[in-house]
């Protein structure tokens, strides 16, 4: 406990009750309340009553607390006290006490029995029948119900209240202590003071130097066990935000020994608690790779239902006769004539009960998406109408993928409904899916787009919840980023021998003079030179310094919507936060321009953020309750003050495709500004027009994949601000470190691969695709371009420019 005394002298604190709650956030219990006064030592201060904030149990009116902070200065609404320690006030005289256990809080407690327990305890009764429950019985006329009651309540009143002082005395947070005590409740203090380690592996968020604080200051040996072993679970969870779904036993052994800082530990010891921890199912060793379950079953599992899925041949073979009339039909609809990679692919597809569709931009892969659908529903006598059928349930086709934006690109370019797979699948959030082995989706063909962004956990997911009789389509694109979760789940599935699939190479847009597509294509085979950057009426590349490219984003955006672009047409994509030209300094330089302060615009402050009517916004988590996704980008509509809401509490609403969302002021840590977003984040998403900074303060995060994901994110135009060495030289990065994955080997297994099987890579067809003899090779182009829908090219050069930005 906190030495009254002392607490009284040097720290800040208000004790008093509560007058009513303003706001609690159930899931981390942030709480804000107002505070009536009774005591303080904050001498400025001179109100009855406070507002105070912070993470708190269950408070309750008319309970007098000690709550321990600081004053600070809200820029909305003035003076509050944010809470960093509280208790329950429990008077220090024996007086004191037999009125507080005789109270309402007590019931069945009346003033005699209060006496007693005060006259058997003494002064610091709460704290010895909380230690020492047992001597309740000793304590005249005190019957076995009223003491169970009265220890209950005590707990409850007290429990967290222990847990957050001790745990705010070794540095920690009330949230973090908020979480403990949620795991642990009451024998949360009994457990920190023995191993606080095994914290790292329960508590989200608990991480090993968090447990090595709360063990020095409880002196626990350095080589203890339970240190040694969390170290090992330290090591891998570090390894699943690298992207690897294992580490080599090696390697796991040389992470333990820089965690734990101990010179005298030797290889045999730590081998000794990993092969511990293995026995004890905290985590998985094979093959002298040492995973954490839950990654280590994702890949067994995806592995065994995807062999679950080839086991299901497609019976049903089409003659190439009959599919180029069907091809020919949807020709006819498209106005387009399809290469021979192409028909390809839709001859594969059809015939494949799992297939993959490569490429990159240009390559027409939406194309052949729409012309599988149409060769399908057509040789099943199916229906692409939803309204045709009396049940969603009935629908046979299936189309999602990993973020909101690339489901939406998805559904506007078929013209049927797309989802993102955590909707497909009923995620509630958490770690619940609805839809899984033991409920399956309906339909009888899937298409999976954008899986590049797949990591190991969802594709488990996904695919266990795949019927035996669907037919599967995963697209995507092998050069961009991997997923942002561990695993590479579509490389590993390209370099096994069961699933066949189709690399789409020609370039069709490209016909159509596009700058944007020959950089692409020029960065995927390692062919981009400066020369290949000169500007285009698509493209320019805009030669500035690291002082000079904040500006130069800002201004280009800034001319762009002088020209009459619309400013959510144009995406800043940058690398990195927090530099002079990160992603937080451009967002505050284009919302100057943009969306500046104005008397007639309302406003919010949140930290060092300023949030007003009319800015784009990024979601930055999954809430799925609220169907709004991490990635998703919508526009702040409105701003509620607090004496216009029901929970008298500031609030946002912001606007997504298909929802608008609520956002009280504990979630706005959930969004961020958008006029500038991280690449990664992008992932998914096209623009019409990208704006992309690149400098050598970037240069750890500048890789080939991340660059080729940027270009390839604009459909109309692209910028590039910086400079060109750092440019091409990021683009030459492909020496990113291997993620450690075992997928391939796991698929080889399951299906008895020998040295003799090859990858089935589909590369022609029986029969051509049908061209028309009457039509030169430039005729067809000249007809495809006519179908091409045509964009006002957005250029700038760089003597657009006043002199002064460009010194």
């Amino acid at each position: 406990m906190i030495d009254d005394k002392q607490t009284e002298e040097n720290r800040s604190y208000m004790m008093g009750e509560i007058m009513f709650t303003i706001y609690t956030n159930e899931a981390n219990l942030f709480t804000i309340a107002r505070l009536n006064i009774h005591e303080t030592n904050e001498s400025a201060y001179e109100e009855d009553d406070i507002v105070i904030t912070g993470y708190f149990g269950n408070l309750q009116e008319g309970v007098l607390y000690t709550f321990y902070g600081q004053l600070f200065e809200h820029k909305s609404y003035g003076l509050q006290y944010k809470v960093d320690q509280y208790e329950t006030y429990v008077p220090k005289t024996e007086d004191g006490l037999i009125e507080y256990l005789s109270s309402d809080l007590f019931p069945g407690v009346g003033k005699r029995t209060a006496t007693n327990i005060v006259e058997h305890f003494g002064e610091k009764a709460i704290e010895r029948i909380l230690d020492e429950p047992d001597r309740l019985k000793d304590v005249p006329r005190l019957n076995e119900k009223t003491g169970k009651s009265l220890l209950r309540i005590l707990k409850e009143q007290r429990g967290f209240e222990q847990v957050a002082i001790k745990l705010t005395s070794y540095g920690l947070s009330l949230k973090m202590a908020q979480q403990l005590y949620k795991y642990y409740k009451e024998d949360t203090l009994s457990y920190i003071e023995t191993n606080p380690y095994d914290f790292v592996l329960e508590v989200e968020g608990f991480g090993f130097p968090t447990a090595d604080k709360i063990a020095e200051f409880n002196k626990i040996d350095k080589l203890d066990q339970h240190r040694i072993q969390a170290s090992g679970i330290y090591a891998l969870q570090n390894a699943t935000l690298n992207g690897h779904v294992y580490l080599p036993l090696r390697e796991c052994i040389d992470d333990m020994r820089k965690i734990l800082r101990v010179p005298n530990v030797t290889d045999d010891v730590l081998i000794d608690h990993i092969a511990t921890l293995d026995e004890e199912g905290k985590l998985v060793i094979f093959n002298e790779k040492v995973y954490l379950p839950s990654l280590h079953y994702a890949e067994t599992s995806f592995s065994t239902h995807l062999k679950r899925l080839l086991e299901k041949k497609v019976t049903s073979q089409v003659k190439d006769e009959k599919l180029k009339e069907i091809i020919e039909t949807s020709e006819e609809d498209e106005s387009i004539v399809y290469g021979n990679d192409q028909f390809t692919a839709i001859k594969a597809a059809i015939h494949s009960k799992v297939m993959i569709l490569t490429g990159g931009p240009g390559t027409g892969k939406t194309t052949v998406i729409k012309a599988i659908l149409q060769a399908y529903a057509s040789l099943n006598d199916l229906s692409l109408d939803v309204k045709e059928y009396t049940k969603r349930a009935d629908y046979p086709f299936i189309l999602t993928a990993p973020t909101g934006r690339a489901a939406k690109r998805l559904e506007q370019s078929t013209g049927i409904k797309a989802m993102t797979i955590h909707s497909l699948l009923g995620w509630d959030g958490h770690d619940v899916f609805e839809k899984n082995e033991y409920d399956r989706l309906s339909g009888k063909f899937i298409i999976i787009d954008e899986f590049s962004m797949v990591d190991t956990w969802l594709a488990n997911h996904l695919f266990k919840a795949i019927p035996d009789h669907m037919q599967v389509l995963i697209v995507g694109d092998e050069d961009q980023l991997p997923s942002v979760g561990p695993g590479q789940v579509l490389a590993d599935l390209l370099q096994t021998v069961h699933i066949p699939f189709v690399q789409l190479t020609e370039v069709y847009r490209q016909k159509d003079g596009s700058k944007i597509i020959d950089i692409a294509h020029s960065i995927k085979q390692n062919t981009c030179t400066e020369n290949e950057l000169k500007n285009a009426s698509d493209f320019s590349f805009l030669k500035c310094n690291e002082r000079q490219v904040l500006d130069a984003v800002t201004t280009v955006f800034e001319r762009a919507v002088k020209k009459g672009y619309n400013p959510y047409d144009i995406q800043i994509l940058a690398p990195m936060y927090r530099t002079e030209a990160g992603i937080h300094a451009i967002n505050v330089s284009v919302q100057q321009f943009i969306n500046p302060q104005s008397d007639h615009k309302r406003e919010v402050h949140f930290n060092d953020l300023t949030y007003r009517v009319g800015d784009r916004v990024i979601q930055l988590v999954n809430q799925p309750e609220d169907k709004v996704f991490n990635g998703d980008i919508g526009k702040i509509v409105q701003i509620f003050r607090k004496n216009e809401t029901e929970d008298k509490e500031e609030q946002i609403v912001v606007q997504y495709d298909e929802t608008d969302v609520l956002y009280k002021r504990s979630d706005y840590i959930n969004m961020m500004h958008a006029y500038c977003i991280s690449i990664h984040k992008s992932q998914g998403s096209e623009f019409p027009i990208v704006i992309l900074p690149v400098v050598k303060t970037y240069r750890r995060m500048l890789r080939k994949n991340l660059l080729y994901t940027a270009v390839t994110r604009s459909t109309q135009s692209l910028v590039i601000c910086g400079d060109m060495d750092a440019f091409l030289t990021g683009i030459k990065q492909t020496d990113i470190k291997e993620r450690y994955t075992s997928l391939k080997e796991q698929i080889a297994n399951d299906f008895g691969d020998t040295d003799d099987d090859k990858v089935t890579f589909i590369e022609e067809v029986e029969t051509p695709v049908k061209v028309e003899e009457n039509l030169s090779e430039e005729d067809i182009v000249k007809e495809m371009m006519q179908n091409l829908v045509e964009f006002e090219r957005y250029d700038v050069s760089p003597f657009d420019f006043e002199d002064n930005r460009m010194k």
